[in-house]
């Protein structure tokens, strides 16, 4: 079992550069950092967590500056978004930004992805939040595109790039990790996908049952890495059972020597796993 941490990285707590060295001496693994451009003060989305949204949802820095100044103090820890909303963003920018992150870091990088909740933060974007999913699996091609062809083009019903070139291109192509536990989701995740990124709520059972099916569409032994699981080692057992490879543990958003703090918390549960 590799062990992570998912964290929203803002500028009211640690900076990301000591934060990844601390990671890094502490045996995790990797990191995942969550995205939100902004949120409109209209607040229609109600979140999906319950009750208020958290502040930290409001204070985000931008993942891939924050994986960057990561990467730039340590040596081998993986460096996730988790996730980046992908539907919001211009897939010719990301491109460039996923390649350069993970140019400067070695080949470091999990691109995790999801279709996101906030709605108006999507109309925001020029974005139908009801055309989002199939927006987004076009995306994921024309990525891949992006990362891995000379001369590049993708033609669908949601997004058009002419042939182009595209530079820098990744150390290696990034396994894209998709978050979401809806049939819309893991459809996406057959298709496309390179792992999978289920929140911590979901049940052995489920995630049980997901590999199956993945496994008899032709995906079998799908990377699967658990976003914000309880840090408990009968749960980490239980994850592991049914064949998730990583588990990452939310970290609050603290100052420094109380992030610190917490890190030895977590990762004396590591040490307790096994």
């Amino acid at each position: 079992m590799k062990f992570g941490i998912a964290t929203f990285v803002t500028d009211e707590g640690i900076r990301p550069g000591p934060l990844g060295r601390a990671l890094e001496e502490r045996g995790f693994d990797s990191v995942f950092l969550a995205e939100h451009s902004h949120i409109p003060t209209s607040r229609e989305s109600p979140y999906p967590g319950g009750g208020d949204l958290p502040r930290v949802y409001y204070r985000t820095l931008d993942p891939f500056v924050a994986l960057t100044a990561m990467a730039g103090t340590t040596t081998g820890l993986l460096l996730g978004t988790g996730i980046a909303l992908l539907p919001q963003r211009d897939i010719i920018h990301t491109a460039k930004q996923t390649a350069s992150l993970d140019l400067v870091s070695g080949g470091r990088l999990l691109f995790g992805v999801g279709a996101g909740w906030n709605r108006e933060e999507m109309r925001n974007h020029g974005v139908d939040p009801r055309t989002r999913g199939p927006l987004m699996t076009e995306q994921l091609h024309a990525l891949r595109a992006l990362w891995t062809e000379d001369e590049a083009e993708f033609h669908g019903d949601h997004l058009d790039v002419e042939r182009s070139f595209s530079w820098p291109k990744p150390v290696r192509t990034p396994p894209i990790y998709l978050g979401g536990e809806s049939e819309a989701a893991l459809n996406r995740l057959a298709e496309v996908g390179d792992g999978w990124l289920p929140r911590g709520h979901t049940s052995f059972d489920e995630i049980r049952r997901v590999r199956d099916v993945l496994a008899e569409r032709g995906k079998p032994d799908v990377p699967t890495t658990v976003f914000g699981g309880e840090p408990d080692p009968d749960v980490v057992a239980g994850y592991a059972e049914a064949g998730v490879e990583r588990v990452t543990f939310l970290l609050p958003t603290l100052p420094e020597s109380e992030t610190l703090a917490k890190l030895d918390e977590l990762a004396k549960v590591v040490t307790a796993s096994g």
